[in-house]
């Protein structure tokens, strides 16, 4: 009688097969957490940027620097209040206000989040 052929793979080569996985995810895995962590920091300064911009077209249509950030979403120089991405949330935002109160309310604007950068700045300084 002929013995039947079994298919499949043994548990030593499944165990060799996951072992080779987890080697190569521990390689990945930093990398894949540090270029997410770059990309935030890219996306905030970015953000930083074009809120700057739009404060300082207010101001120079206006004359005056805006109430509130949702005042620059609402008069159409922003399309809405970015999202931090650090917080993510668009309430965390920590608004400048310039030395002359009667221009305004929004001088300048920086981050609400805690912490250093990759370079070692903190985002509340940006």
């Amino acid at each position: 009688m002929a013995r039947a052929r079994r298919f499949g793979f043994t548990l030593i080569e499944l165990l060799v097969v996951m072992t080779i996985v987890a080697l190569l995810l521990t390689l990945a895995l930093p990398r894949y957490f540090g270029s997410i962590d770059k990309s935030k920091e890219a996306v905030l300064k970015e953000n930083l940027h074009q809120m700057r911009e739009a404060i300082s077209r207010y101001y120079a249509d206006k004359g005056r620097y805006p109430e509130s950030l949702e005042s620059l979403a609402s008069d159409k120089y922003l399309r809405r209040v970015p999202v931090d991405p650090l917080t993510e949330s668009t309430t965390t935002w920590m608004i400048v206000q310039p030395e002359d109160q009667t221009k305004g309310g929004v001088y300048d604007i920086k981050s609400g989040a805690s912490g250093k950068s990759k370079d070692g700045s903190e985002y509340s300084q940006w």
